[in-house]
């Protein structure tokens, strides 16, 4: 199942691969075809949603900047 309302290229399906844990905020490690998505969301909003690894979700980007650095 995907998500219809919002552009195809900003949504990226996948699984959580690993959360790290904060009193306020958590990571979320998603694992898609296109790499390792991370989010940073409320650790309120992990168990509201019943994130755990393994658990399929998908990650919505919405980005209004990208930068970029030489190397």
């Amino acid at each position: 199942m995907s998500i219809t309302a919002i552009n195809v290229r900003n949504q990226f399906r996948g699984k959580v691969k690993a959360i790290i844990d904060g009193p306020v905020v958590s990571e979320v490690d998603v694992e898609t075809p296109a790499g390792i998505v991370t989010s940073v969301i409320t650790t309120r909003s992990v168990r509201d949603l019943g994130l755990a690894p393994g658990v399929e979700v998908v990650a919505l980007v919405k980005a209004t900047e990208v930068s970029i650095a030489k190397l």
